[in-house]
Formats: structure tokens, C-alpha cells, sequence
């Protein structure tokens, strides 16, 4: 059985490693290829885009994959909306392995918006010290409220942080304890904290800092969901996988 999976994350890897040792199963794994030192695969894997829905339903019948694995980013939707379109057309099934996003609790000073640029503006006039857990390819936005004094964490070197008067870059690969994000947030005096509602437990750990120190935080949330099936459960990924197995 040749299967496709779409990564980019912490939940693809950990498929990528299940996969690896489950009899008659060929996977490959594929990258967008924006984070330019990618941890290493534990299976094959090909960087690139597809040239849109046309590539990816040739390269699906070319490689004979029998079923495809969407593992990527939340905000991913261009790839999903293409394979969604993709699977459609070849006639192939479709899941999407994704983290449930996180919901405010108790203690949580949150300001949810509906995109980066909104972030922005929700920051405030009043100048503060933020902390940007965005990403590396939209920071561009925060240029319209150059006031701020901005931390940038990101994996590679951000594109368009030169568009903040001020700032402060620290490229980190995580994951990040609790206390690894409270020493940080303390040490920087952050006052604000901006991420994206990617959910799962990974990157929870800045949100539980913010928590603890009772920091307002501007959460972006999920663009709408696509309509296709989706699993949040590694086991229930292998089973559905199991389950679409080709007829012998």
C-alpha cells in the first residue's frame, strides 16, 4: 500500500515513525519546503509544491498512492483545499490528521481575531514589548503598528522582520517547556504574547506561560475548516489507514 503524507508537523513526523514499521505500507512524506532545515524524515520524503491540483493528481497516479494523509499546518489551506480537490478527482480517500485547537480556560486574557493583520491592530496603540510566535512569513503585517517592540522566535530566518523598527530575532527549534517559555517571557519583559491558534500540546507551553503570568494574548484563529473526514488520534490514523488498504 503506497500512501501520501502531507507534513509539516509534529503530528506528520509521528506518523512518518509509525508507518515506517507497519507491514506492506510504502509512505512518503512530503514537505512544503519552507523551513529550510526540516528535521530529518524517518521515511522518504520530497520538498516542493505539486504545480496545484493538475500536478498532484499525476504525481497520486504516477506513484499509485492508495490514500493520503493530510498532516499539514492548520493554516495550511492551500494545500488542503488542493487536496481535497486532488483526491477527489483520482478517486483516492482523503484524511486530515490535525491537533484540536486549544479553548480558553480560566486565568486566559485572550483576544481572538481572524487574521495576522487584525493581530496587529489589536495589539494597541500604547507602545509594548511582544512577543510574535506567528511564523517567519507574515511579519510583514506588524509593520503597520511599528510602536511595538517585537521578539520574533522562528526555526529559520525571518523574511520581512526587517519591516519592524524594533526588534529582536532568536531562531529555536522546539518544543519548549513551561519554564523554558516563562524565562523567556520574564528575561524579555514581554507584555504581550501573539500566536496563532495552532492547537495540540507541542507549543502549548507559551500559552500555559502567559496563563501564569497573566499576559493578554491576541490568538489568531483557524481560517474555516474544509470539509473533509479528520482524525485528532495517531491510533485512529493507523486504523483508517488500515481500513483503506487496497483488496488483495
Amino acid at each position: 500500500m503506497r500512501i501520501l503524507i502531507l507534513g509539516g508537523t509534529s503530528e506528520a513526523s509521528a506518523l512518518a515513525r509509525r508507518v515506517r514499521d507497519m507491514p506492506d505500507v510504502e509512505a512518503t512524506l512530503s514537505l512544503a519546503g519552507r523551513t529550510e532545515r526540516p528535521a530529518v524524515a524517518p521515511i522518504p520524503a520530497r520538498t516542493g509544491g505539486f504545480g496545484g491540483v493538475a500536478g498532484l493528481v499525476a504525481f497520486l497516479r504516477s506513484e499509485r498512492i492508495a490514500a493520503v494523509v493530510d498532516a499539514t499546518h492548520a493554516f495550511a489551506r492551500q494545500i488542503s483545499a488542493s487536496a481535497v480537490e486532488a483526491c477527489a478527482v483520482a478517486k483516492i480517500p482523503l484524511l486530515a490528521f490535525t491537533r484540536p485547537q486549544w479553548s480558553a480556560v480560566e486565568g486566559d486574557r485572550w483576544t481572538t481575531v481572524d487574521h495576522v493583520e487584525a493581530a496587529a491592530d489589536a495589539i494597541g496603540v500604547v507602545a509594548r514589548r511582544v512577543f510574535l510566535t506567528v511564523g517567519r512569513l507574515r511579519l510583514g503585517a506588524f509593520a503597520a503598528a511599528p510602536q511595538h517592540d517585537y521578539l520574533v522566535r522562528t526555526i529559520d530566518p525571518p523574511a520581512g522582520i526587517e519591516a519592524l523598527p524594533t526588534h529582536r530575532s532568536i531562531l529555536a527549534r522546539g518544543p519548549f517547556s513551561v519554564e523554558d517559555e516563562l524565562t523567556l517571557m520574564q528575561s524579555q519583559r514581554i507584555e504581550v504574547l501573539v500566536s496563532k491558534n495552532s492547537g495540540g500540546a507541542a507549543t502549548y507551553p507559551k500559552i500555559e506561560a502567559a496563563r501564569r503570568l497573566h499576559l493578554p494574548v491576541v490568538m489568531i484563529d483557524r481560517p474555516p475548516a474544509i470539509s473533509v473526514t479528520e482524525h485528532t488520534d495517531l491510533a485512529a490514523v493507523v486504523d483508517w489507514i488500515e481500513a483503506h488498504r487496497p483488496s488483495p
